[in-house]
């Protein structure tokens, strides 16, 4: 046994990536939820056996120490956060408290019932919001745009703190935008990789989006994760920037998309004017050579077989509902 490692958000995207990982590695993996009988059933089925379920509320810090002196896992990940994609603006006091105030809890449960945890938050390229240069790095100016970006850098901010003053192994993976078959369907990639199949089978005829000139850097959440579980087994705690490297524009993902599916996007994309953002003066792309260098970290998925596993989860689902 690797040892116990305690994960918040595993019923999400990212969070059922780490825990197979983990798993596969030996290691005994509890998972927070709201409900253990309700949420459990989110993860896959070959998960669901395999992890140990514990309720938690994230405002509740009394649990959370009860929590960490009984498990005492080695190692934590916090995945809890409210979503990024439409939900970013939709209630800045709630994002705030989960994606900011909850991880000072969190960081001072640890502090107080045991020091030793190492702990990795997922943080997101959304603190640099308006970048000020491009690529960004892990000392790019941080210029948030979005109630969600402001409350994961005062997340990050608390990490650097306590890791210099309390001097816990604490660390933030800025996690650029990353996907997969899991990610949820009010995400631009998912939306269109399921409208897209949609259309091929007959059961939608046209996809509405915004720019589709925008710019955005894709990765795989599967590669992304085990970054994060890079991070905690370095001798130091720091912070990284998590990315492809490569940018790419919403069109060129219609286009490998609707290829996939051999069908040409221009017959069915059509861009929304109600929903056009104007380009960002500095594209979002993240440089990743810390990760490289100091954790031998590259991604193993690129853009194109990244959309191809969207699109294949897609046309089963889809084909098995109807």
């Amino acid at each position: 046994m690797m040892g116990t490692v305690l994960i918040t958000g595993i019923t999400g995207q990212d969070g059922s990536y780490l825990a197979e990982q983990l798993i596969c590695k030996n290691y005994k993996v509890i998972g927070t939820v709201r409900n253990k009988h309700q949420d459990r059933l989110s993860l896959p089925v070959s998960l669901i056996e395999s992890v140990e379920f514990v309720e938690w509320d994230l405002n509740d810090s009394k649990k959370l120490s009860e929590i960490l002196s009984f498990y005492r896992p080695e190692e934590f990940y916090n995945f809890a956060a409210y979503s990024s994609g439409s939900g970013m603006y939709s209630d800045a006091v709630k994002i705030g408290e989960v994606n900011g105030l909850a991880v000072a809890r969190i960081l001072e449960s640890i502090r107080q019932a045991n020091f030793t945890i190492r702990f990795c938050q997922a943080s997101s390229r959304e603190i640099f919001g308006e970048a000020l240069e491009t690529p960004q790095n892990e000392l790019t100016p941080c210029n948030p745009r979005s109630p969600y970006g402001a409350a994961k850098l005062y997340a990050d901010s608390m990490i650097k703190i306590y890791r210099k003053h309390y001097g816990l192994f604490v660390c933030s993976a800025i996690l650029f935008n990353h996907e997969s078959p899991r990610r949820k369907h009010e995400f631009v990639t998912r939306k269109i990789t399921y409208t897209a199949s949609k259309i091929k089978l007959g059961l939608e005829k046209v996809l509405f989006l915004g720019n589709l000139d925008s710019q955005r850097d894709w990765g795989f959440a599967g590669d992304y994760v085990h970054a994060m579980w890079l991070m905690l087994q370095q001798s130091n705690a720091t912070d990284y920037v998590i990315a492809s490297g490569n940018s790419y524009s919403v069109r060129q993902f219609c286009e490998y998309t609707f290829n996939y599916l051999g069908l040409d996007y221009r017959d069915y994309v059509i861009e929304d004017p109600t929903v056009f953002r104007p380009i960002e003066p500095y594209v979002l792309v993240g440089n990743p050579s810390k990760a490289k260098i100091n954790l031998g970290w590259e991604p193993m998925v690129g853009l194109e077989e990244l959309i191809r596993m969207m699109v294949d989860e897609d046309m089963r689902s889809l084909v098995n509902d109807h």
